[in-house]
């Protein structure tokens, strides 16, 4: 179902996530939220995949500056970390690798010298909502390991809002998949 209206609102981790306490300190930790549709599909790692491989060309653009800029230091690249993803794509989405996977919940992300992050891709219905709506929340923690990692976060976090918002906005504008 396609949406026209939509609404991504920053919020806490959610209370239930597995990433919330992942990291005792993490150098980040924020969320993003929009309304699902009440046939939304209910499986949250195909509505990551679809998130994913749904996001606007400048996305992709954007990651190829980062690329360009990040090889210099020897970290990994998102063209090293696709490669590595093609072999085993039930172990990934996108570029990610998954760590875990609930029924409300998949955890994906990467280790790396600088930082290691999670994003959790989750969806919940609030009953304290009238009729019970559905959210689908992306949340990110990044844990630095150095001056590098904290130096990065500081320089890529404005881009990061960016991609989340409008990663979860296109996914709706272009309508969830729906619940089987």
């Amino acid at each position: 179902m396609k949406n026209s209206t939509v609404s991504v609102t920053s919020v806490a981790l959610p209370a239930r996530s597995h990433v919330t306490e992942m990291y005792a300190s993490p150098n980040l930790a924020d969320a993003y939220t929009i309304r699902l549709p009440d046939n939304a599909s209910t499986d949250p790692e195909l509505l990551a995949r679809f998130m994913f491989s749904h996001q606007a060309a400048w996305v992709g653009k954007l990651m190829q500056l980062r690329d360009a800029l990040v090889a210099r230091f020897g970290l990994k690249t998102a063209k090293w970390l696709a490669e590595s993803a093609r072999s085993q794509s039930d172990k990934h989405i996108y570029i990610f690798r998954i760590y875990e996977r609930t029924v409300d919940e998949i955890v994906i992300g990467e280790d790396d010298k600088h930082l290691d992050f999670r994003v959790s891709v989750f969806q919940e219905t609030k009953d304290d909502t009238a009729g019970g709506e559905r959210y689908l929340t992306v949340s990110t923690v990044v844990r630095c390991h150095n001056l590098l990692g904290r130096n990065y976060i500081r320089l890529i976090t404005p881009f990061h809002q960016m991609v989340v918002r409008s990663s979860l906005r296109r996914a709706a504008r272009l309508g969830w998949p729906t619940a089987s």
